[in-house]
């Protein structure tokens, strides 16, 4: 990438302009792609750029894959335009009402539990004891399939759920909802125990609906998530994997700001706004100027605090926007003490969300499956 494009400020009519998408477009920056791939292509569309095989041997070295149901991923583009790679994950079963419902599995609140499942251990999910309207997932004892209280479409989904654990004492009830639970609860049939463990399991397909597939993949947020329906055979999905500083690949499920999830082609979460006033967030900084880059305001990779894993990592981002005062001078930034350090000094101007949103922000989920190193350049 070339240091060619800059700019001096962002008027509301540039925010608006980028990928047709609203302001909405500015959620996330996709990052630049990394160099290592183990994922099959997918029909492609163009040819991948090449990698240098030394830089490949030592990205995939370094490479951690921190959720156990990553199946295959690629770190760069295999035969598409977007500045992603991609992740397959292992899908999980669950019913609501009555209906089957297919998740992924990503983070959880409780080391032990993180551990034996093999999901990224996020303590910051643990507040989500004080926030109202967490979606629940029923989890029983032996064959049954769990199942969850609501998604998407349903006014208070989130990807965030609270683990109930269902004891039965009748083997012959047939338990596909909340309600049939409820009732079985009401007539002696079964007990509930409601734990503090907090998982994220965002939802990828479900009744009436599910992630987008991207038939063009040539942009980050248009066309969706996906890379080709859900196989439910296999029990897989193949989702976008983007590249962001420190270190980290991500991908992105659902937000809490309601009216825009639809122009990014996810469901809307809107109690995960919560989490943000509790101190359950990390923050990202997206790029609206500076460097020319692959992300989706076409400028360098978004900046988070921390890695997935360390202590104060959520993958639950609270969203940020800044812009470079003064072209003159636009650098390269790789971290979040450099971020706050220019907004201080005023070289940056910084957005809460974006800026027709501030001073209100939002937040947006996106786990971090696999660590890697960056490789963008300017």
């Amino acid at each position: 990438m070339s240091h060619t494009t800059t700019q001096s400020g962002l008027s509301r009519r540039q925010f608006l302009r980028w990928g047709a998408l609203g302001s909405g477009a500015v959620f996330l920056a996709a990052c630049a792609a990394a160099p290592a791939a183990t994922l099959p292509p997918a029909t492609p569309t163009a040819e991948p750029t090449p990698v240098p095989a030394a830089a490949a041997e030592t990205a995939a070295e370094e490479v951690t894959v921190m959720v156990r149901d990553v199946l295959e991923y690629s770190l760069t583009p295999q035969g598409w335009e977007g500045p992603y790679g991609s992740v397959t994950f292992r899908l999980h079963q669950v019913w609501h009402n009555g209906e089957a419902v297919y998740h992924i599995r990503t983070d959880a609140s409780d080391p032990a539990f993180a551990e034996e499942v093999g999901l990224v251990y996020v303590p910051l999910l643990n507040v989500a004891l004080t926030i109202e309207n967490v979606n629940k997932l029923y989890r029983f004892e032996g064959d049954r399939m769990p199942v969850i209280s609501m998604i998407p479409g349903d006014e208070n989904y989130s990807s965030l759920f609270r683990i109930v654990d269902v004891a039965v004492s009748d083997s012959s009830l047939e338990l596909l909802s909340e309600a049939d639970i409820e009732q079985a609860v009401q007539d002696g049939g079964a007990t509930l125990a409601e734990t503090n463990l907090f998982v994220n399991y965002p939802l990828i397909q479900w009744t009436g609906g599910g992630l987008t597939v991207d038939p063009e993949l040539k942009e980050v947020l248009p066309g969706g998530q996906l890379f080709a329906p859900p196989d439910l055979e296999a029990m897989t999905v193949t989702m976008k994997l983007h590249q962001c500083y420190p270190g980290s690949r991500y991908i992105l499920t659902d937000t809490s700001a309601v009216p825009m999830a639809p122009m990014m082609n996810i469901p809307a979460s809107a109690p995960t706004q919560q989490l943000k006033e509790k101190g359950g967030t990390d923050e990202i900084w997206v790029f609206g100027n500076g460097i020319s880059g692959p992300g989706v305001m076409g400028f360098q990779p978004a900046i988070f605090d921390n890695k997935a894993g360390e202590p104060a990592w959520s993958p639950f981002w609270d969203h940020f926007t800044v812009v470079w005062n003064d072209e003159s001078n636009v650098r390269v930034l790789t971290n979040s003490a450099e971020i706050r350090e220019l907004v201080a000094s005023g070289e940056l101007q910084q957005f809460n969300g974006v800026p027709d949103s501030h001073p209100n922000g939002f937040v947006v989920n996106c786990p971090a499956p696999i660590l890697a190193p960056n490789t963008f350049q300017a």
